[in-house]
């Protein structure tokens, strides 16, 4: 039999890891538009329901029932840090610190879902994977170097994105064994709704602003809900049930590389010498990470889900 099969889902799991980076990126731009009309909880509640909505779309026209029940503790604490935490300080975060500063220490992430994923999971850390993750770092380090103004930085700033970062770190590590029992849409899908229960406080002041708001800014709070929540993480959830939580980790670190051609193309931001080869090394430590050697044991195979719904 032809091996090519075999190497379906590893190119399936690729091409959805490839979307969620994209889409990912350019969360960057919208949210910059979007957040100098919303305030960061008004903000995050939007997307999420705008992403709920969507996502409750979808799950009744595939018929997706419930979650199974072993997989609701991990739908539940990444629906709490990742969907509602994480989306509520990154934006408070972002307006205390340049974007640069905020690069920098988000980009703690992956490493630590790497390191939480092989105390936690079992996960290897196999050299490659170190190495790629190493010179991804350095990457991101040089792109928000080159992106810092003079000052502008405050503790509370940093404070709040490195709780970002523990915060998807988190949600990345709980949401990898629901996906064991669950789908991936249906773990995005109840994660979102969950982010959204949690974000409710926040209604008021939607409400508020949204009144207020410009169109454009509107749109793409809406735009951050459909599509770099809703289609990202689902796609981000189907690459992970199929691989390492460390590699999926260490695929983010292309965004910043994305973030500075995005924003050279849409918004005429021409990146120096040194943005440049940030992001040149942001791609080349990922694309290390992803590499394998002939003699390593194959990743992880697919697990069957448990549910018809399983198959996303």
């Amino acid at each position: 039999m032809s091996p090519a099969p075999s190497r379906r889902p590893h190119l399936l799991a690729a091409g959805a890891a490839t979307v969620t980076v994209v889409l990912w990126a350019s969360a960057f731009v919208s949210i910059r538009s979007a957040g100098e009309a919303y305030s960061p909880g008004a903000l995050a509640l939007g997307r999420l329901l705008s992403g709920a909505l969507t996502l409750g779309v979808i799950c009744l026209l595939r018929r997706e029932g419930w979650p199974p029940r072993p997989a609701w503790r991990g739908i539940a604490i990444s629906g709490l840090l990742w969907f509602g935490f994480y989306m509520v300080v990154l934006n408070w975060g972002e307006q205390q610190v340049d974007a640069g500063t905020a690069a920098l220490v988000v980009n703690v992430g992956p490493i630590l879902i790497a390191l939480l994923g092989a105390r936690l999971l079992g996960d290897a850390l196999p050299p490659r994977l170190v190495a790629g993750m190493a010179v991804s770092f350095a990457g991101a380090v040089t792109v928000g170097l080159s992106m810092s103004g003079g000052g502008g930085s405050s503790l509370l700033g940093v404070v709040l994105c490195l709780l970002a970062a523990v915060a998807y770190a988190g949600g990345v590590v709980a949401q990898k064994p629901a996906l064991a029992q669950a789908s991936a849409l249906q773990v995005t899908t109840f994660g979102c709704l969950v982010g959204a229960v949690v974000c409710l406080p926040f209604g008021g002041q939607l409400v508020h602003e949204a009144a207020d708001a410009p169109l454009s800014a509107t749109l793409n709070m809406v735009y951050l809900g459909v599509f770099p929540t809703a289609l990202a993480f689902t796609t981000w959830a189907y690459a992970l049930a199929r691989t390492t939580a460390g590699r999926m980790g260490a695929t983010t670190y292309a965004v910043p590389a994305l973030v500075v051609l995005m924003s050279w193309l849409v918004l005429d931001e021409v990146p120096g010498p040194l943005t440049l080869a940030g992001g040149a090394l942001c791609l080349a430590g990922v694309a290390v990470s992803r590499s394998r050697s002939r003699a390593a044991a194959p990743e992880e195979a697919p697990k069957p889900h448990r549910t018809r719904a399983g198959r996303s």
